[in-house]
């Protein structure tokens, strides 16, 4: 099981790399590359096309301002495509997750919301988890600390009143 990592930028690293290391934490293999689907279409093409002899299962794509990033690749590949609209104007996100989200009938790319890489990482854990029942525990075992956690806070609240 591995994951590619893409951004059009090394701006979008700081969001990225929480979903890095969630992915690590869950031994999923992780490759990381910065490229652009305007600047350097021809490195997104020729890394997309290459992903499965490297045993790629899923790409986590992220993209600020026009956001075309995660569509390309998704043009180029069957293999499921998580996009994370970035935000980098003053848009607020709003147009890299118009630009993630609205992909033409045919070429889908699951689309978190801005900044979402967090779940981006999480959805691609759950994706691997299908047929693997390993996964599968682990990640049930990572909602009930979330659960856990939630309850924990709730207790301190309830010991303030």
């Amino acid at each position: 099981m591995k994951v590619a990592v893409m951004m059009g930028s090394d701006s979008d690293w700081p969001i990225l790399k929480g979903a890095v290391d969630f992915l690590k934490k869950f031994d999923i293999e992780v490759e990381v590359i910065v490229a652009s689907a305007h600047r350097t279409p021809a490195r997104v093409r020729e890394f997309v096309e290459s992903a499965p002899e490297k045993g790629i299962g899923v790409f986590i794509v992220a993209a600020g301002a026009a956001a075309h990033l995660a569509g390309v690749v998704a043009s180029y590949t069957t293999l499921p495509v998580i996009g994370v609209p970035i935000n980098a104007t003053s848009l607020n996100g709003m147009d890299a997750l118009l630009s993630t989200v609205q992909m033409p009938s045919g070429i889908p790319v699951a689309t978190m919301a801005v900044n979402g890489a967090k779940n981006a990482a999480i959805f691609a854990v759950e994706i691997f988890a299908v047929s693997d029942k390993g996964l599968s525990e682990k990640l049930a075992a990572y909602r009930k600390e979330m659960a856990d956690e939630v309850e924990k806070k709730a207790e301190r609240v309830k010991a303030q009143l």
